[in-house]
């Protein structure tokens, strides 16, 4: 088994296109901890079941900072500024080739040498194994990000690091033009996923688990031209629009009802989209149902319309509320008046809202979560953030507060932006967003008159 083999060279393909920008990302980190080591570790494949793992995804971190995206590997960046990446090697036709499960390359496909890695990635590479050799030299501060590689854990003790943690999310916070560009293609794809979908809601309804099926045909896109879907999909139909992460999608899809569609494809650089649209089923609205879908579409353009830099990220999440709070009060809904439903003292037409209208977006689908609130939620846009503006309206099947002819309706649009240095792009533009425009897509595409966007 060990003799016999040819060469097997990997394609020459040159450097992989992020790292025009990972060692300035990396000096960005090094500039906030000055003296100290930083090791940033991809992370191991997780089992799923006996010996079957789950599809390996690295810490976001990590790859932001390398390029990198198979498992094991960890990221050392010394005091000096020097940065090492530890790989395990190729399989070695002596053995782990053909007798590892894990790792070898009969079993999970080849990994690049040692050397093929480094001219691919622009930064130096050790053999995975050195690690210990590596962080054991000169006793220097080190931070380590904890809790994704076990084995790195152990061997660095500690507590988890808040500082790095916030600080590996603020540098993702402002988008670099390549990395803007990665996630347009992300909402192209997605948008060419919703077109599968709006094209087989007829035949979704015949089928007794009906979000499953546009679960999978939105799947299909996602993994034929992205690394897949960058988050769970929420195909909700009827009342389960009202949860807001609804993913067991096990439900029919009945004519007359709406789906509430929320869908991103991630990219093979692991960049998401995140957009969501309530569709009827049938191909067009009830009366009422186009109603609450107006006030939901008005409550997003005002959100949009409040994006620019120098606002409050805060900003608007407000403007859409205000929106949404009106057309309560004109529901009957909320008994107050719009002023006093809208102090934060009150709060009680979140019963109906939830949650907070979006969030940013890049590598993860909530993007920079654990940036400190002076950096994100506290702070003024900036031009390179990309967000999502998605506000909410959400009658529980059980809530006696409401009209009966409202409960189990949910309905949420969702889009993604770029802020620009004079307002905001919508990235997702392509989408239509208004009740009518909605109405013309889904029958084009229902009724086989519309080509999809290709």
């Amino acid at each position: 088994m060990g003799t016999g083999w040819e060469p097997t060279p990997l394609p020459d393909t040159g450097a992989s296109a992020v790292t025009a920008w990972t060692a300035a990302r990396r000096a960005l980190l090094a500039e906030r901890f000055p003296g100290e080591r930083i090791v940033i570790p991809a992370g191991r494949e997780k089992t799923r079941s006996n010996d079957m793992p789950y599809p390996f995804r690295p810490h976001t971190a990590y790859t932001y900072l390398t390029g990198d995206r198979t498992p094991d590997g960890v990221l050392v960046m010394e005091p000096d500024g020097a940065a090492t990446l530890c790989l395990r090697p190729r399989s070695a036709r002596e053995g782990e080739a053909f007798r590892d499960r894990v790792h070898g390359e009969f079993w999970v496909g080849r990994r690049p040498t040692l050397g093929e890695a480094g001219r691919m990635l622009r930064i130096p590479v050790a053999e995975l194994r050195l690690l210990p050799d590596l962080l054991g030299g000169a006793r220097v501060p080190t931070r380590v990000l904890r809790g994704v590689d076990a084995g790195v854990d152990e061997l660095l003790p500690g507590p988890p690091d808040a500082e790095l943690l916030a600080a590996l999310s603020e540098l993702r916070l402002r988008k670099s033009p390549w990395e803007v560009d990665e996630l347009r293609k992300a909402v192209d794809i997605t948008v060419r996923g919703f077109e599968d979908v709006a094209g087989s809601l007829a035949e979704a309804t015949r089928h007794r688990r009906g979000e499953r099926w546009v679960e999978g045909v939105f799947g299909h896109r996602a993994r034929l031209e992205g690394n897949g879907v960058g988050y769970g999909t929420i195909a909700a139909a009827g009342e389960h629009a009202c949860t807001l992460h609804w993913t067991r999608n096990d439900g029919p899809l009945r004519p007359g009802e709406l789906l509430l569609l929320d869908a991103g494809v991630e990219t093979d650089t692991l960049y998401t989209a995140d957009i969501t649209r309530t569709l009827p089923i049938s191909g067009t609205f009830t009366p009422l149902q186009r109603d609450l879908y107006a006030l939901e579409f008005a409550a997003q353009d005002a959100g949009i319309a409040a994006l620019k830099p120098g606002a409050r990220f805060r900003d608007f999440h407000l403007a859409a509320m205000r929106v949404i709070v009106g057309g309560l009060i004109d529901l009957g809904i909320v008994r107050t008046g719009l002023d006093e439903a809208m102090d934060a003292g009150d709060g009680r037409y979140r019963r109906y809202t939830l949650c907070a209208s979006g969030h940013m977006l890049g590598m993860d689908v909530h993007d920079c979560a654990q940036a400190r609130a002076g950096a994100y939620l506290d702070a003024p846009l900036e031009a390179g953030h990309v967000l999502t503006v998605e506000p909410g309206v959400y009658f529980q099947p059980d809530d006696l507060t409401v009209p009966e002819e409202l409960r189990g309706i949910g309905i949420r649009l969702e889009d993604d932006l770029v802020i620009t240095p004079s307002g905001a792009e919508l990235l997702s533009a392509a989408l239509p967003r208004s009740p009518g425009d909605v109405e013309a897509w889904l029958g084009g595409l229902m009724n086989g008159t519309t080509a999809p966007i290709r």
